[in-house]
């Protein structure tokens, strides 16, 4: 219960906690980021990582002038494309074998989850579970275990990673600062955790009308 306390407290006063690294650490401030999106999206032991609201923090501590957003976006970039790649290979290396049903890190709750992204959504999945906790560090392992396609993976991957990294960088770099969201920050990476399951809400929106359209005609 201390634990998850605690993930729970780093997540929600984030920005302190960053505030903090940047006021002992300096520039190393770069590297320590970059190993946390690494390690969130390489290894699928750790998946409790605060990817999301992290990314909205840099980029709001960036329009204070506390670090480079450029140089910021570049580094988080590579690391988030790096660390789903060493995710894949390390999937493709043990294969689905190792999920368990009395395993707490590969339990077969979180492979049917993630296999049910890509029944769904297909390779699209690489790109839709960026913004999705959990199922973002799963689902590189998973298309590696299931011998996904390696340039096929590699453009998903580069493009999740992408729209991952930048859309909530300057998410925080323009909008982080404004009053209404500093009074409200905690709500505000609730909010940005919801939003990050629109696409999905979208998704099953329209299957289930085209579905249902398709049922009639028949």
């Amino acid at each position: 219960m201390e634990l998850i306390e605690t993930i729970i407290d780093v997540i929600i006063h984030i920005d302190q906690y960053l505030i903090g690294i940047i006021e002992e650490y300096g520039v190393w401030v770069y590297l320590i980021l970059f190993v946390i999106i690494f390690v969130e999206t390489g290894l699928v032991i750790m998946p409790f990582l605060p990817g999301d609201s992290l990314l909205f923090t840099s980029g709001m501590l960036c329009a204070t002038g506390s670090m480079n957003v450029v140089y910021l976006m570049v580094l988080l970039f590579i690391a988030a494309v790096l660390g789903d790649n060493i995710n894949y290979r390390i999937g493709n290396y043990l294969g689905l074998k190792v999920f368990r049903e009395d395993s707490r890190i590969f339990n077969e709750k979180h492979l049917i989850r993630t296999r049910a992204f890509f029944d769904k959504y297909g390779g699209k999945t690489l790109i839709i579970a960026r913004f999705v906790p959990f199922i973002r560090t799963y689902a590189p392992f998973v298309a590696g275990a299931s011998s996904m396609n390696k340039k096929r993976f590699m453009v998903y991957n580069l493009a999740g990673g992408a729209l991952w990294i930048i859309s909530l960088l300057l998410l925080g770099y323009f909008f982080g600062n404004l009053p209404i969201v500093k009074e409200h920050y905690s709500l505000v990476l609730i909010l940005i955790s919801i939003l990050s399951m629109v696409p999905l809400f979208i998704k099953f929106i329209t299957n289930f009308f085209f579905k249902t359209k398709t049922g009639n005609r028949n």
